[in-house]
């Protein structure tokens, strides 16, 4: 479990005064990654046009390209606006498998100040159910600072 604390604060010192949204969403992106040895993909897809999520700034192998709101975690997540905690990939109905390592993963909608999705925030693990309920609130938190501040 990362210090999410340490986490935080380095985020914060690393992204203070920039407004640029992938700017902030590499840096985030590369931190977050490396906080863990849990996290085995890490990034963004962003909100380009209606329903539809591009790839953003992202540490790890090849993502899809684009997913849109109606298929696989990514957008169950956008659709809804809601953190997706899946333990076990396979068992997610729609499931897009952008690597086959994957066995878990949590998506986290990325809110903009007017509360509007812009992304979310995806990070898979090759290991079964290694994120928690923890995780979505530590990274909930510091998506809201950096993003809906």
């Amino acid at each position: 479990m990362p210090d999410y604390k340490m986490l935080a604060a380095t985020i914060r010192s690393l992204t203070e005064g920039e407004t640029d949204e992938v700017a902030l969403m590499a840096t985030l992106a590369c931190e977050i990654h490396h906080s863990d040895d849990r996290f085995d993909w890490t990034g963004f897809y962003r909100v380009t046009e209606p329903e539809l999520l591009k790839i953003g700034p992202y540490q790890g192998g090849h993502g899809c390209l684009q997913i849109p709101f109606s298929r696989g975690v990514c957008g169950a997540a956008a659709r809804s606006g809601e953190t997706q905690l899946v333990d076990d990939v396979e068992a997610f109905p729609g499931h897009i498998a952008c690597a086959s390592s994957t066995r878990s993963e949590i998506v986290i909608p990325v809110r903009n100040k007017a509360g509007e999705v812009i992304a979310v925030l995806d990070i898979d693990s090759d290991q079964p159910a290694a994120f928690t309920e923890e995780d979505d609130k530590a990274l909930s938190a510091i998506l809201s600072e950096v993003f809906a501040a």
